[in-house]
């Protein structure tokens, strides 16, 4: 399968016997592949070993798919299950995944993100609330960044009462390098409408914190 924008391999592994789906476009792995085996060399490795050989490839497939992000469109795919719906209560999701790039050190952060919004008018898919989290955490980020741009992109695309994110994350350039900081959680928020109100940014806050299931 192919789009304008990458490609979709399905590759079929015969002696494994298992499928794995990959998100890469083919010329650019050719490029990164030479940069990554020149990274290789300048450290020291001995990028024509067995163990090796093979990585500098796998790594052009790895950053496309760890940075995918840059070819979704956030607010399409919110107006991909856009409905007119009568409901003026909140909306949450919570507890979803992050994995994102720090673009200081391109190391990984990981976390999860809480998202509430107050339709005025409108709702959105459920499942579209993670893709667009999705979206922009797949791309070079920091949290601050990604924080805001999930909630303007449901504010201005849904035009809802209020939206609320928080997000809480390890950032493995705190963790592996540098401070060392082995359980330190960053916490950002960002809230718009209803939610600066502080009755309903409690309530929003109170239940992300509470275990309903």
């Amino acid at each position: 399968m192919t789009s304008d924008k990458g490609k979709i391999s399905i590759e079929l592994d015969a002696n494994e016997g298992y499928e794995k789906l990959d998100l890469y476009n083919r010329e650019n792995v050719k490029k990164l592949s030479r940069h990554y085996k020149g990274i290789l060399d300048i450290i020291g490795e001995d990028v024509d070993r067995e163990g090796l050989s093979k990585t500098p490839e796998r790594v052009a497939k790895s950053i496309q798919f760890l940075t995918h992000g840059y070819l979704l469109d956030p607010v399409g795919i919110l107006n991909s299950a856009k409905f007119k719906e009568d409901y003026r209560e909140m909306v949450i999701v919570k507890d979803i995944e992050i994995y994102s790039l720090c673009e200081h050190h391109m190391i990984p952060f990981i976390g999860k993100a809480h998202v509430a919004y107050i339709p005025n008018g409108y709702i959105t898919g459920l499942s579209k609330i993670a893709r667009v989290v999705d979206a922009f955490s797949r791309r070079l980020q920091v949290q601050e960044r990604l924080t805001k741009q999930i909630k303007d992109c449901i504010q201005d695309t849904l035009k809802p009462l209020g939206v609320a994110v928080v997000i809480e994350a390890q950032h493995l350039c705190m963790m592996m390098r540098g401070v060392q900081k082995q359980n330190s959680v960053t916490t950002t928020s960002d809230f718009t409408g209803a939610f600066r109100k502080e009755e309903t940014r409690q309530e929003f806050i109170h239940l992300i914190g509470t275990r309903l299931h």
